[in-house]
């Protein structure tokens, strides 16, 4: 009986044994659970979905940059917004969510510039939108007068587009007068001391509410030329007859800037610096476009 007393206390030391240890390792395991998980979320970064709003005029190099970009941030994923810049500037006053801007002319952004508050002509309405110690000038494109395939029309250069502009023997595409490529038009219309309200009601214009609406009424020979960028030319296969000098037009600058909204500051600006890099700057001038920063 002793014996048996003996070995049932035994027995039941080591269940409490193996039920203090069961309970330890238990505590152990979940603490070094909760260590690993929280490892983890440390080393996995976390996915970021960034806006950037550009001009229709990059929607061809932004996608190709896009692709090559999953490669150096797999965690963030890009979505575009192409738009004219005016339309952009509009959509971004009016609340968009938008972490970077591209606009194909500074006068979108400097609309947003608040280092530009008192300059009522670059800043009308006071805005204070954009980081502005991100705001770099990125490209330079160029204007350029595009026409259909064969040229129908035989136009060889914008000299002879105002001629003809002016006996009315030519049909124009153009941007509205609230994009850059349209207001780099008026300029064009200036320099030759053309007046584009005289031209419209002789029936010699037609309008693009943005440069891709421009350049497919060319590609379709809707019209007989249209002014466009070359890059825009480039991307449609158009042939370009001639090139806006900057007397003409200015310098066809595309700013860049992290918006102060931006919910992804950080990933905007890396995304920004990547731009400025080899491999975009070579997507950038595979089509026409000339690197600046």
């Amino acid at each position: 009986m002793e014996k048996k007393f003996l070995s049932l206390l035994l027995a039941l030391a080591m269940c409490l044994g193996l039920a203090a240890c069961g309970d330890t390792s238990s505590g152990g395991n979940g603490s070094n659970s909760g260590s690993s998980d929280g490892g983890d979320a440390q080393g996995a970064e976390a996915q970021v979905e960034l806006m950037v709003f550009a001009a229709a005029s990059m929607t061809e190099t932004l996608t190709e940059i896009s692709e090559l970009y999953k490669d150096v941030a797999p965690n963030v994923t890009l979505v575009f917004n192409f738009a004219s810049s005016g339309d952009l500037l509009t959509q971004i006053k009016e609340g968009a969510e938008c972490d970077l801007f591209i606009s194909a002319a500074p006068t979108q952004m400097n609309a947003m510039d608040g280092s530009l508050i008192g300059d009522t002509d670059k800043n009308p309405e006071g805005l204070d939108l954009i980081d502005t110690d991100s705001r770099i000038d990125l490209l330079e494109n160029k204007v350029t007068l595009a026409v259909p395939e064969g040229n129908p029309k035989g136009i060889e250069s914008f000299d002879q587009l105002a001629e003809l502009l002016q006996s009315g023997d030519v049909f124009l595409a153009m941007g509205n007068s609230d994009v850059p490529v349209g207001q780099y038009t008026q300029k064009i219309f200036a320099y030759y001391g053309l007046d584009e309200a005289q031209l419209a009601a002789a029936g010699v214009l037609t309008y693009g509410s943005d440069v891709k609406e421009v350049t497919t009424q060319v590609s379709e020979a809707a019209v007989d030329c249209g002014v466009i960028y070359a890059t825009d030319a480039f991307s449609a296969g158009l042939q370009t007859v001639d090139e806006a000098t900057a007397e003409m037009c200015g310098q066809v600058i595309y700013p860049a800037a992290v918006l102060k909204g931006s919910q992804h500051p950080e990933e905007a600006q890396a995304f920004l610096d990547y731009l400025t890099g080899d491999d975009a700057g070579g997507v950038f001038e595979s089509v026409g476009f000339t690197p600046l920063a």
